[in-house]
């Protein structure tokens, strides 16, 4: 027999107890990054996906959608425009970033998902009160903060058997307004009312590095208690704040454990659930 028969094999092998584990829960991933930009990735992220839900993982994709609103907003003449790291949204660029994320990109990747062997189905937030929100800040626009999620719409899905693809608009409880949602903490809020074992935040880093100049020096787990120090001593900063603060709040709300993954590694949803070597930053 030959070696990388046997090799396949042990993966499988390997694989078996994770697949136990992980039958009949729930996985949240939001997907963003390079892992959505680039075609090879993004394959390998779509099969990652189909693969985990035919062995009986429910898995609800979350997925933002910067760089075609970006584009849109090019093409129409209207420039990006970004507060605190959050995009400014006007009422002008909300009509666009609802037509891209519950239209184009929203479809596009149920359309992948279903071509490549899934049963996947679309949902804006916005749909039977999925996402409920307030303004945030007037200095940020129709950029929302979630208060309430109704869960049912994605819990309907998951029982038909669907991978459910959630676009993060949300429908405004303060007036008549969509709001735009960041889509890690539209992630985690919806993690946390779904119950989920486990929320993964895809990303373009390895994950939370002691020397974010050096990839070797990942942080492979990371206790809430830690947190602050780490926030302290420089070692989360920038961008990599917010999306800690979503990890904090779902791990205190009920989720297991948070992942902040590296999205540019092929097949990494599958090698972090699946295997004995975790390569990303575990949150518990």
């Amino acid at each position: 027999m030959s070696d990388p028969v046997v090799t396949r094999a042990t993966v499988l092998a390997e694989a078996l107890p994770y697949i136990q584990k992980y039958y009949g829960k729930t996985v949240v991933v939001k997907y963003g990054g390079n892992a959505m930009i680039s075609e090879e990735l993004r394959n390998a992220v779509i099969s990652d996906i189909i693969l985990l839900n035919l062995v009986g993982v429910h898995v609800v994709v979350v997925h933002g959608g910067g760089p075609e609103i970006s584009e849109m907003l090019k093409k129409v003449g209207k420039e990006s425009r970004f507060v605190d790291g959050l995009r400014y949204t006007d009422e002008e660029t909300m009509d666009i970033v609802q037509q891209v994320l519950c239209g184009k990109v929203n479809k596009n990747l149920v359309a992948t998902l279903n071509r490549l062997g899934g049963q996947a189905i679309g949902l804006c937030g916005m749909d039977a009160g999925l996402f409920e929100a307030k303004m945030l800040d007037e200095k940020y626009g129709l950029v929302g903060e979630i208060v309430q999620v109704n869960p049912a719409p994605v819990q309907d899905s998951l029982k038909e058997g669907y991978i459910p693809v959630v676009s993060t608009v949300a429908q405004g409880v303060d007036g008549e307004n969509a709001y735009n949602i960041n889509a890690d903490t539209a992630a985690a809020k919806l993690a946390v009312a779904l119950k989920a074992e486990k929320l993964i935040l895809l990303t373009d880093v390895r994950g939370l590095l002691q020397n974010p100049k050096d990839e070797s020096t990942l942080i492979p787990v990371v206790e809430l208690s830690q947190v602050p120090e780490l926030v302290k001593d420089g070692v989360i900063q920038g961008g990599m704040i917010p999306k800690v603060d979503c990890c904090v709040e779902a791990v205190r709300s009920g989720v297991k454990n948070t992942i902040i993954l590296d999205g540019r590694i092929p097949h990494s949803i599958l090698i972090e659930l699946l295997s004995d070597e975790g390569i990303g930053t575990m949150l518990r």
